[in-house]
Parts: C-alpha cells; structure tokens; sequence
C-alpha cells in the first residue's frame, strides 16, 4: 500500500517536473528547487515554533515534495551529479536543524518545562548522527568501489529515515502534539544511528579480515 502510494506520488511529481522544465525552458535547475525548499523551511520553522501547526504541517509536506522534485529534474535534465547530491545531503540537515528549533520553542510554549527542550536537541543531534555515521562508513569503505558504496546507500538501514523523521513531524503537526513527535524522533533515530554504527563496524572487520 505505502509503494503504491510513493509510485503514484513520484508520479504526480514526475509529470509535474516535465511541465516545469517546459514552462521555463529548463532555466530552473534542480539545485534551485533544493534552494528554495530549503529556504522554505524557515516561516515553516517559524509557524512551528508560533504552534500555527496545521499551517506548518501543509507547508511541510509541500516543500518536503520538493526533496522528490529536484531529483526528477535532475533526471530529466541529465544533471545528476555528486555536487547535487552533496547539496541535497546538507540542505536536508540544515531543514532538521530549522525544524527541531521551531520545535523546541514550541515544546518550550506549549508545556512550561523547558527541560523538554533538550529532546528537540536529542532528536536534532541524533538525526545528524544518521547521516554523519553513513556519510563516514562510506567513506572509509571507499576503497570496496562497490556499486552500493558508489551511490552513498550502502549504510542508508534503519527505520527512521529523514522522510520518516518528516512524517512523524508531520503527523505531530496534525493532532497537535509536538513534544510527543520530538521524543519518538530522538529515541527512534538514536537507535537508527546506533544500527548504522555497528554495521559500518561490522564492515570495517571484515575487511580487515580480508586483508
């Protein structure tokens, strides 16, 4: 059900690039799309920390569409390139450190205890723990030269990915209970990073082994 979901979206997205690569006579560029959704995210940061948090839960999930738009176009315009994806990579951490911002404010506002701010920072830091532990892995393992080392995946296991981070964020939007979403995000992405850590540990022996 969820697949069928994400192909319909990407779909939607797909001809959505087509007409936008038409319409601007490919004069818009997948890192302008990145840019943008990435600057996007700071009234959405705002709005978070302001609790207007059905506003910030609709601009979130349509900016977050733009992480799917800018790999379309870059597909289309036959620009994929390492640069891009760097660009994707940090702009990503960037809308999480945005994000749990707003979203320690607004833990801070809507609770009274101000020590609940500090699984806004958990879940921050533990979310760019992800990305550094398979950011690292890779890079160590650079020298494999395997296809799966090649394309930055190869360390990407682990429930809570960014778009399950975003989703949880979202569905916390929606039924109004931030603080709640924050906590599963910190927990749930400190176990994911833990996970990557000892698969890249795991490689690293092996190869070690092998030598």
């Amino acid at each position: 059900m969820i697949e069928r979901i994400k192909k319909a979206v990407r779909r939607v997205i797909r001809s959505f690039a087509h007409t936008l690569d038409k319409l601007s006579g490919s004069r818009i560029t997948p890192n302008d799309i990145t840019l943008f959704g990435t600057f996007m995210h700071i009234p959405i940061a705002l709005l978070i920390a302001a609790r207007a948090n059905i506003l910030a839960a609709v601009l979130l999930l349509l900016f977050g569409l733009f992480d799917t738009l800018d790999g379309e176009l870059a597909r289309l315009q036959h620009c994929e390139s390492p640069k891009g994806r760097l660009l994707d990579s940090i702009t990503d951490r960037i809308k999480e450190v945005l994000l749990y911002s707003g979203a320690a404010y607004a833990t801070i506002a809507s609770t009274g205890r101000p020590y609940l701010a500090v699984w806004a920072v958990a879940a921050c830091g533990c979310a760019l723990l992800t990305s550094y532990v398979n950011a690292v892995g890779d890079a160590i393992m650079a020298g494999q030269k395997t296809k799966q080392h090649a394309s930055n995946t190869a360390f990407r296991i682990g429930l809570f990915s960014f778009e399950i981070r975003m989703f949880i964020l979202l569905v916390g939007l929606l039924i109004n209970e931030v603080p709640a979403a924050i906590i599963l995000i910190a927990i749930g992405a400190g176990y994911t990073a833990v996970t990557r850590l000892l698969l890249v540990l795991g490689r690293i022996a092996e190869t070690e082994q092998n030598v």
